[in-house]
């Protein structure tokens, strides 16, 4: 699979990555500097590199920075077994492994780079929220939607040991008693 052949397909795109074609592109020039500040760096093992630079073999399967793009984006978006992912892209089960490990940490620092990480934290989703949405806005923030609601009038279940074996008991009968 190669985004040259998918790119002009319609919806192919967003449909394995989430992403509009443009948007797609946009995250391309970025995603590929990460790519090569981890590279020089790191060896596809996650070794340090120590002897010879970074250079891309004649048989690479993910010879582009398109491509790479394309396969971990289509990998968080899947969530595949890296053996069905690895098929997809004509490589095996080790190698896709090698790539998803290489990758994941590169599109994090894009995504870093361009402030786009995602918030791990409710304060920090507060802070980059309140900078989106202005004082003014009538939109409603999302930390106020995801709120605790109050609590419950239902009754709770009580499942001390008395009421439990009750409950057992009071159920249907098996076919083996008589």
């Amino acid at each position: 699979m190669r985004y040259v052949d998918m790119r002009d397909r319609g919806s192919q795109v967003p449909d394995l990555t989430s992403l509009p074609v443009e948007e797609f592109e946009q995250l391309v020039a970025p995603f590929e500097a990460a790519f090569v500040r981890h590279m020089t760096h790191w060896t596809m093992d996650g070794l340090p590199r120590t002897g010879r630079s970074y250079s891309q073999y004649a048989n690479c399967p993910l010879p582009t920075p398109e491509d790479r793009l394309v396969f971990i984006l289509s990998y968080l978006k899947l969530g595949a077994i890296q053996a069905g992912h690895g098929a997809l892209f004509g490589m095996q089960q080790p190698n896709a492994n090698r790539w998803i490990h290489v990758l994941l940490p590169v599109l994090h620092q894009a995504l870093a780079d361009l402030g786009d990480r995602p918030s791990r934290f409710l304060v920090d989703l507060r802070t980059r929220l309140a900078t989106v949405i202005s004082p003014t806005s009538t939109a409603t923030p999302l930390f106020i939607t995801m709120a605790p609601n109050a609590l419950s009038s239902v009754p709770k279940t009580r499942m001390n040991r008395k009421h439990a074996i009750a409950a057992r008991k009071n159920a249907a009968p098996s076919k083996t008693s008589s």
